[in-house]
């Protein structure tokens, strides 16, 4: 029989691995998608119940008034703001925009497992890089691995899985070894969990870089990651290019409207992400005082360096009520939830390591 051929590289691509879901009907914490555990604001139901009104219309393909309010809240211009359906759809954007075929992309790895599954699709070629042992991004390596075939270097901050965020001074190395005609993605989705005082402030570093692009989303502080709204924000000109490749209508119009809601509610919802990063403290201590090695977490997450036990620990903890998200031969990564979750979460560290 003949067959439509795939292209080689969709045919080989890595799949996206999502974390597990709570099965329907069990009773179980699920800490393995980094989601917030906190539901949405009331004055964010309603802004969603309002705008399902209007689904039989297209929404604006522009999202200009979510774009507004994006660049009001950042102190940007509004033509340096770019939506799409979360910052991993935004990200594909940037390299359609910038990437040709065979141009290559640095990554960090282990990191955000769809930059693999971006690059290839942007028929690029990727070079992941190690990342240290103690989780950090290893950034003089990632310039070191610069050609002059390089056309992008992503930078995930705080790095996922493993939780670290690059240093302010980390950052300027990076960027002084790296020419100017090569893009620089800050990919912060986990910018709002980020305590660390040394850390670069992102949209001045954008200022004076004209090669940096910064990915950020309403996922997760925001708690809409059931609706997909990420952006990025750029100079004019690339920001101009990434909207002429980004998907017409993208970002659904109840989409458009939960942001701007959550925008209007985000010193109530930035509350949240300080519970959320007081958990975090929380759960890092109680690994620490059981023994446990982990890397110092700025993201919703926390990541336990297990090797080739990762999934006999994953099975250990959906056995006691936990979801978590293995990665095979690397590592867990444990999402901050609820208390109760991490008490759960510190009875099965504390007893996998007996």
């Amino acid at each position: 029989m003949t067959q439509v051929p795939l292209r080689p590289a969709v045919a080989h691509l890595p799949a996206y691995v999502p974390g597990a879901r709570v099965p329907v009907g069990a009773a179980a914490f699920k800490l393995s998608s980094n989601e917030n555990p906190f539901p949405p604001l009331a004055s964010v139901v309603a802004a969603i119940c309002d705008a399902a009104q209007d689904v039989n219309r297209y929404p604006d393909m522009y999202a200009t008034e979510l774009t507004e309010a994006i660049a009001a809240d950042l102190g940007v211009d509004p033509a340096q703001v770019v939506t799409g359906t979360g910052s991993v759809a935004v990200l594909n954007h940037v390299l359609n925009a910038v990437v040709n075929a065979k141009d290559e992309v640095v990554y960090p790895w282990r990191s955000f497992e769809a930059y693999p599954i971006a690059v290839a699709l942007a028929h690029a070629e990727g070079v992941p890089v190690p990342v240290r042992a103690d989780g950090r991004l290893d950034l003089p390596a990632m310039a070191a691995a610069v050609t002059p075939r390089t056309r992008a270097v992503l930078v995930c901050t705080p790095n996922n899985p493993t939780g670290p965020a690059v240093r302010a001074d980390e950052l300027r190395h990076l960027l002084e070894q790296v020419p100017g005609n090569v893009l620089v993605v800050l990919d912060e989705a986990y910018v709002e969990f980020v305590r660390d005082p040394d850390v670069p402030d992102a949209l001045a570093v954008l200022a004076k870089h004209p090669n940096v692009v910064v990915l950020r989303t309403f996922s997760k502080a925001y708690g809409l990651a059931g609706l997909r709204v990420g952006f990025a924000v750029a100079r004019p000109r690339l920001a101009a290019g990434i909207r002429a490749a980004s998907t017409p209508f993208g970002v659904s119009h109840v989409g458009q409207m939960a942001a701007l809601a959550s925008l209007r509610a985000k010193d109530e919802l930035l509350e949240r992400v300080e519970t959320v990063v007081q958990e975090r403290a929380r759960m890092l201590a109680g690994l620490r005082v059981q023994g446990w090695t982990v890397p110092d977490s700025e993201a919703n997450f926390v990541w336990l360096p297990l090797g080739e036990r990762a999934a006999a620990f994953a099975q250990e903890a959906t056995r006691a009520g936990v979801l978590v998200r293995p990665f095979a031969g690397d590592g867990v990564r444990v999402s901050v939830g609820e208390p109760e979750a991490t008490a759960v979460l510190l009875e099965v560290t504390e007893s996998f390591r007996r």
